[in-house]
């Protein structure tokens, strides 16, 4: 996959996406007057590039989050969003040196952690939650959802991840 987009060379990357960024709809960009984001010409490398990504995230908690929000652009992406992508490559050819590892060690028990961000994604304003799952040192279970109902607060949104992990948990 490195080879195909040609990141043979390129300096790996120790995120899988930048923090500040917004990746935004073509839709939302002609409503603020953003023009500076040109859509993808040919949008089948994107689409490509994406499958195989989804297929690493089986593996790799640590991209779920930043391919699942990449895969709502198949449609129509920008150029951005190939960017975004491709840093997501370099991450992964950082992370094929070090590997992803389970503990050796016999430890019983379960530890679960849970997140929040409320009205976080700016095309649509959903909130986020997500939570993740050890056993001992080894991660086990883990997930990111995009909210189908909208919290007034959030505190409230706070609550609504705890109880989608304790139900993950049971």
């Amino acid at each position: 996959m490195i080879e195909e987009v040609g990141l043979t060379g390129a300096k790996p990357s120790w995120t899988p996406l930048d923090t500040d960024i917004k990746l935004t709809t073509t839709e939302l960009d002609k409503a603020t007057g953003t023009t500076n984001d040109p859509i993808l010409e040919d949008i089948r490398p994107y689409q490509r590039l994406i499958r195989r990504l989804l297929y690493l995230t089986l593996t790799g908690p640590d991209i779920f989050f930043t391919v699942q929000t990449l895969s709502q652009f198949l449609q129509k992406p920008k150029r951005s969003h190939m960017e975004a992508t491709l840093k997501i490559v370099r991450y992964i050819k950082r992370k094929l040196v070090m590997g992803n590892l389970m503990s050796s060690r016999n430890k019983n028990k379960l530890t679960g952690y849970c997140d929040a961000d409320w009205a976080s994604c700016p095309n649509i304003k959903r909130s986020i939650t997500g939570f993740l799952i050890k056993h001992g040192e080894s991660l086990i279970s883990w997930k990111s959802k995009k909210q189908t109902t909208i919290s007034r607060s959030l505190a409230e949104l706070e609550y609504r991840s705890m109880a989608f992990t304790v139900s993950e948990i049971i």
